[in-house]
């Protein structure tokens, strides 16, 4: 079942990535990525009204949002940072490059993602993981080779460097979630998140 949502989860992004380039396309950046989390964060007020107002109605759900603490807020902001960060260089990146080079730079960010659970979790990594780490590897060379065709010099051109931190910055909350999915709720977590990340960009 989970490898089933996990395809689903990829699909969806790749669909995610494609509204990111339509969205950009002809419009300036920072706005897009305000409306972009302004939206988000109304689409999850009403967990966080019914939950204050009416817990006993989502209690025991995966919708219910508990009461954290301010220490907790200061996690979550710390992620609203770091994927706000993210957001920016690679919205960015996708604005200026085509979708087939953003796309796989972007895939690199799971073998980011082991390097760091190995590092910090001590996780390990069976022989099919390497050998899928060995061929995103060989992709990314692959795809700078041919990038060269189209005029993009992977060392210098500075969208390719925006997508690349965006993808490692991606990779850093991706661990981070780790952390703070086994501390905290997971819907208060996204919810304060993306509120966070709003007031963000509001203010830029």
């Amino acid at each position: 079942m989970w490898l089933g949502l996990a395809f689903v989860s990829a699909f969806l992004l790749g669909c995610y990535d494609i509204c990111k380039k339509k969205s950009v396309n002809g419009n300036a950046v920072i706005p897009v990525l305000f409306f972009n989390t302004l939206f988000c964060t109304l689409l999850l007020s009403p967990l966080c009204v019914i939950s204050i107002l009416s817990p006993d109605t989502l209690s025991g759900s995966i919708f219910y949002m508990p009461v954290v603490s301010l220490s907790t807020h200061g996690f979550i902001f710390v992620k609203s940072v770091i994927v706000l960060s993210s957001w920016i260089l690679g919205y960015f990146a996708i604005k200026h490059l085509p979708l087939t080079i953003t796309g796989p730079i972007n895939a690199t960010r799971p073998v980011m993602t082991l390097v760091g659970a190995m590092l910090i979790f001590g996780e390990r990594l069976n022989l099919y993981q390497w050998i899928g780490v060995l061929l995103t590897i060989v992709s990314v060379y692959l795809l700078s080779s041919s990038g060269k065709k189209e005029g993009i010099n992977f060392t210098r051109d500075k969208w390719v460097v925006f997508m690349f931190f965006a993808s490692l910055l991606g990779a850093v909350s991706g661990l981070y979630d780790k952390f703070l999915m086994q501390q905290f709720s997971s819907t208060a977590v996204q919810f304060w998140f993306n509120f966070y990340q709003c007031i963000l960009m509001g203010i830029i």
